[in-house]
């Protein structure tokens, strides 16, 4: 099968595998996405706030995918806006299709409706479809209700975001996975003066990794306090 060309560069985040999402509440996504993945469903749609790690599910189901020898393409649409609708042409040689932030497109009646024409083809294709917004389905502001209609045939998950401690959980595994050591006393000062989204929150760690590493200093407060500016 020949690669899909598109006139970007979009590359998957090294770290947003499944091995590395710690599920929360969200075990029964997660095990559907990686079903979606090995090509054992072919509709999923995830939802939930900024933070609740939607990139991070549709990225690693593109990882996973391709890992196995699939050809699996990961969209950010709310990136795409500034090109023209017609490329999602073409797309149903995917086997596996990631399109991310369809709130993006809640004005756009030319990429809601190239989007309608592509889910006709990916389930004529039997390709895989794996769908992430803000919101559900019927919530979304769309202005083509054919679209609505076919987005409400997938199934659907909602995306809880982590407890606080879920998050001191994950930031300890993340700086394990760096080589850094962070003390629980470390990492709930992060998680009280920081933005408590996941990715913010794993954006931190890694300006403090590259500081420490930098100035040879272990991750004590003082040092995280030099470091952000707190």
């Amino acid at each position: 099968m020949k690669p899909i060309q598109l006139p970007l560069c979009i590359r998957l985040a090294d770290d947003a595998t499944f091995a590395n999402y710690l599920p929360g509440a969200n075990a029964a996504a997660l095990a559907h996405t990686l079903q979606l993945a090995e090509g054992r469903l072919d509709l999923l749609y995830l939802w939930g706030k900024n933070g609740s790690g939607r990139s991070h599910l549709l990225q690693a189901a593109c990882l996973h995918a391709q890992q196995a020898g699939r050809q699996a393409l990961y969209l950010p649409l709310a990136e795409l806006l500034q090109y023209g609708a017609d490329m999602l042409e073409g797309l149903e040689q995917c086997e596996l299709l990631a399109l991310d932030d369809l709130q993006a497109i809640n004005t756009r009646a030319d990429w809601q409706e190239a989007l309608f024409h592509l889910f006709n083809r990916l389930r004529d294709s039997g390709a895989c479809l794996l769908l992430a917004a803000n919101s559900a389905p019927r919530e979304l502001a769309l202005t083509l209700a054919d679209l609505r209609s076919r987005l409400c045939l997938a199934l659907i998950f909602k995306l809880e975001p982590l407890s606080d401690q879920e998050k001191l959980s994950a930031l300890g595994a993340r700086a394990a996975q760096r080589g850094l050591l962070l003390s629980g006393e470390a990492a709930r000062f992060i998680l009280s003066r920081g933005q408590r989204s996941m990715g913010t929150l794993f954006e931190i760690l890694d300006t403090l990794d590259r500081a420490s590493l930098q100035a040879q200093r272990k991750l004590t407060i003082p040092f995280i306090k030099q470091v952000l500016g707190w």
